[in-house]
């Protein structure tokens, strides 16, 4: 165990330099501007979204919505992000965001507007410090079509991005998959390498070439970056064409183009560069500081180590949360003085230096009751203001806890998909249930009359199936014993997969360690389950068979009750549950002082279970010797007063998932939807409660087969001690339960069905993406390209579908390049900008659109932005409320 810490950091963190400290210059300048806050914030708006401002002359100047995205490197940054949370309620995150080659007083004076924006908004946003090419997830999370880093800042011109400019000539380097960033290189094929993807932006025509040893998951990022590029700067009206490394041949005109820039490719480019490792998502060595102030230096004194708990802030301090380096996080008590408060960024900043953390790593900065969901993760336990207990939370034996009634409505968990996700239900339990034993480690059928008799020497295997919007759903539980040998467990796993097979990958495959059972599980069981610490329930079996069994009975319905075999001494008790104690001769029902009616009842229903016996009640306090002495006698046991011991609730967290390095590692998607499940990864989610895997059709199958380990040393190595034992639940694309997706905003059951399938093929007109809406930009649903060269006349396509749109003369670009293009076409029909479609008369629509149809040429993202419904639901509607609909987007 380490030593507790304590230093100091001088005030003055500048004094390698022989200017006056940043200290002094923020001091300076926030003393100079103080009487300006009204009018430095007299553009900021409290409405939910995006609001970006750059520093110019010491002033917030700020950037407008088609520039979102681009960043010069000379610069800095402030973003603001208003998102309104479910129910009521904003959450605010201000970040600010340093330029590699921004001055110091720039960064001074973003710091210092930072922190006058957070005393502006009241004190409750969570700032963030930035820095470029190191952005933390949810900074990335605002641009989902990447970053464009861009050479220059404001001495170079303030003219961040001109719509509609086509005087343009520049080489993009594309980086990442999940998270993209485009940097501005030499305009030469030395900047090229092999396993990278680059775009040559010459204004009306953007021509994307992929490295040979580039993968689809790159491409289509790019090619997302393309269109951003073209939609927000050039008002959709450049052209886009691709061209494979490797295969040139097949893509002359485009290599026309290239060639006319760039001069003849060389034989041989560089080789791949390796991507930046991806950032370890947890850590688990965590330290809690406490910072103050003393004879004018900062004194940062260690306060504990993981697993840290809540209790351990006091609202008149201000502490610094040191995950190793990977990340800074500072914490403001309500209580704390002003200038603690406004000093917590520079704190957080100096605290770094005086570590010799790179300049890179990240910072955050939260008031108290406005912490960041990364934040409260790294405490064992959080609780927020007013929280209220929740359903059915899985109790450890010996504790002192309530366990809460709840009626579930089937149609109401199919209605709200948010509601089943909180309370783990994906239906009301009323399915069919099939139980096997692994016995000789192959799968033996239970008899049904024992279903919900469960021994610790047995690992079982329990099918459940159910109706979902007229279609079977099946979820496999997989309940390994606490005393099953480590084939049988390694057999369970195995004859679940070869059940997952026979039913075509469908299930929902559910990790149960004994004693941890969810709510679902419970469920099932119709307020049987009996739980036996050791034995097995094999046919002919002799189990032991103690003079004394005692049995802990938790639960309050049929939906949430078990009772768990505990050690048969007094100790064992607790005054607020019911307990049965079965002795050779008798069998007693204990019902403690701190019990309900409820509880009351379901001890006595699965009391038959048990024993057939008759039952002696007896109450507690009034217990006879007898009693005592089955017991071993009499002894003190938990008799406090009742506590609420439920899980905590934790805001849900998803993480891509990557064993490339060797190592286990994660990368976090923060303010995530559906659209961030990537269909070539295993993605977890975590609720806290519970784990998910979620395993994309295209994830290669090493990750697949590490998935169970994967989520094990997440769990392992939280820094929150974690239970090891939390139920890890596997999915397959296509096959989500409600628990699962009602932690996304919006769930779109047929995204991954049919048109809406991503591809990319080889070849310059072969490049598709489903529709989408890029940052600042028209809604727009992408086209299909041909670019052609120099002296060669271009040819427009035809498409497959009764639209034929209008092809454009002959564009002039700073190649000379003409550029010709055809709309997608997919399936029955053409996607149309929604642009040419909304308040346009019959006269003025593309060539081939039927005036009265308009809604048929849109895609299914276009329709569902425009008329609020998808199509399916659209044509249910009776025909007056459908032009209600069209007539309210412009289509009618």
């Amino acid at each position: 165990m380490e030593s507790r810490i304590e230093f100091s950091i001088e005030r003055s963190w500048s004094r390698e330099t022989s200017r006056p400290s940043l200290h002094q210059t923020q001091h300076q300048f926030s003393r100079m501007m103080s009487d300006d806050k009204p009018d430095a914030f007299r553009n900021v708006s409290r409405k939910p979204g995006l609001q970006i401002w750059t520093i110019n002359n010491m002033q917030m100047a700020p950037v407008p919505a088609q520039g979102f995205g681009n960043f010069f490197e000379g610069d800095c940054y402030i973003v603001l992000y208003i998102k309104q949370n479910r129910g009521s309620g904003q959450s605010i995150d201000i970040h600010y965001w340093i330029g590699k080659t921004s001055s110091q007083d720039e960064q001074g004076s973003a710091a210092i507007y930072v922190t006058q924006l957070d005393e502006f908004l009241g004190g409750s946003p969570v700032q963030h410090r930035e820095v470029q090419g190191c952005e933390s997830p949810r900074f990335r999370s605002y641009f989902k079509n990447g970053l464009i880093y861009k050479k220059g800042g404001v001495a170079s011109g303030f003219h961040h991005v001109d719509t509609n400019v086509y005087n343009v000539l520049r080489l993009l380097h594309v980086k990442g998959r999940k998270h993209v960033t485009a940097t501005e290189v030499e305009v030469s094929w030395n900047s090229f390498n092999n396993g990278d993807i680059f775009l040559l932006d010459v204004g009306k025509a953007i021509v994307q070439w992929n490295g040979p040893q580039s993968n689809r998951r790159e491409k289509l990022k790019a090619v997302l970056l393309a269109q951003d590029i073209r939609d927000r700067e050039r008002g959709g009206r450049a052209q886009i064409g691709v061209v494979e490394g490797g295969d040139e041949r097949d893509s002359p005109e485009l290599m026309n183009v290239m060639t006319t820039v760039l001069g003849q490719k060389p034989a041989q480019l560089k080789p791949a560069t390796a991507d930046d490792q991806p950032n370890l998502a947890q850590n688990n060595s965590v330290r809690l500081y406490h910072v103050f102030e003393n004879s004018g230096n900062l004194v940062v004194q260690e306060v504990a180590t993981q697993p840290l708990t809540q209790d351990l802030l006091r609202s008149g301090d201000c502490y610094i949360l040191d995950q190793k380096g990977s990340s800074v996080m500072v914490w403001k008590g309500k209580h704390a003085s002003q200038e603690e408060r406004r000093e917590a960024l520079n704190r957080a900043v100096g605290y770094i230096k005086a570590k010799n953390y790179p300049p890179s790593t990240s910072v955050e900065v939260m008031s108290e009751g406005g912490e960041s969901a990364m934040f409260k993760h790294l405490f064992k336990s959080w609780r927020e203001k007013g929280q209220t207990q929740g359903l059915g939370a899985t109790y450890s034996v010996g504790k002192i806890a309530k366990v809460e009634q709840v009626k579930f409505n089937v149609m109401e968990l199919h209605a709200r998909p948010d509601l089943a996700a909180q309370q783990r239900m994906v239906d009301d339990a009323s399915g069919d249930i099939k139980v096997w034993r692994i016995e000789n480690l192959e799968l033996a059928e239970v008899d049904p009359s024992t279903y919900g008799q469960f021994y610790g020497g047995d690992c079982y295997l329990v099918l459940y199936s159910y109706q979902r919007s007229h279609q079977l759903q099946h979820i496999l539980y997989m309940w390994q014993g606490r005393h099953a040998t480590t084939d049988e467990i390694t057999a369970c796993a195995y004859q679940a997969v070869n059940i997952d097979n026979k039913y075509n990958g469908a299930p929902v495959q559910v990790r149960v360690v004994m004693g941890k059972e969810p709510r679902h599980f419970l469920a099932i069981f119709k307020g049987k389950l009996l739980i036996f610490e050791g034995g097995t329930g094999r046919p002919g079996a002799v189990n032991p068979n103690p003079a004394a069994r005692l049995f802990q009975v938790r639960g309050t319905s049929e939906m949430n009750t078990k009772a768990t075999e505990v050690p048969s001494r007094a100790s064992s008790l607790n005054t607020n549950d019911v307990f049965l104690l079965k002795t050779d001769h008798k069998c007693y029902l204990w019902y403690g002082k701190g019990c309900n009616g409820d509880e009351r009842v379901m001890g006595r229903a699965i009391s038959d279970v048990l024993s057939r016996q008759d039952k002696q009640v007896v109450m507690e306090g009034q217990e006879p010797a007898e009693f005592w002495v089955a017991l071993g006698g009499k002894a003190p046991y938990a008799s406090d007063k009742r506590l609420q011991t439920e899980e905590p609730r934790h805001s849900p967290r998803l993480f891509e998932c990557s064993n490339q390095t060797g190592q286990f590692r994660m990368t976090e998607v923060d303010d995530f939807d559906q659209s961030d499940l990537d269909e070539e990864d295993v993605m977890l989610l975590d609720t806290w409660e519970e784990i998910f895997l979620w395993v994309g059709k295209l994830a290669n199958q090493a990750e697949t087969k590490e998935a169970w380990n994967s989520a094990q040393e997440y769990l392992r190595f939280h820094p929150a001690g974690r239970d090891p034992d939390t139920p890890i639940i596997f999915i397959k694309q296509g096959y989500e339960p409600l628990t699962f997706t009602g932690w996304f905003n919006a769930w779109d059951p047929h995204k991954w069905s049919g048109l809406n399938i991503t591809t990319v093929d080889k070849g310059p007109s072969r490049v598709s993406e489903g529709s989408y809406r890029a940052p600042g930009g028209p809604m727009s649903s992408p086209p299909l390209y041909r670019v052609h060269g120099i002296g060669q006349s271009p040819k427009p396509s035809t498409p497959s579908s009764p639209s034929t749109p209008r092809t454009p003369t002959s564009l002039r670009t700073p190649s000379s390049v003409s550029v010709a293009w055809s709309s997608q076409s997919s399936g029955s029909g053409t996607y149309v900008n929604p642009k040419l479609l909304i308040n346009q008369d019959p006269s003025d629509l593309p060539d081939g659109v039927d005036p009265t149809q308009k809604e048929d040429y849109l895609s299914d993202v276009d329709f569902e932005n425009l008329l609020g419904t998808t199509r399916l639901d659209f044509h249910r509607l009776p025909k007056w409320r459908q032009n209600d609909l069209k007539k309210k987007a412009g289509l009618f």
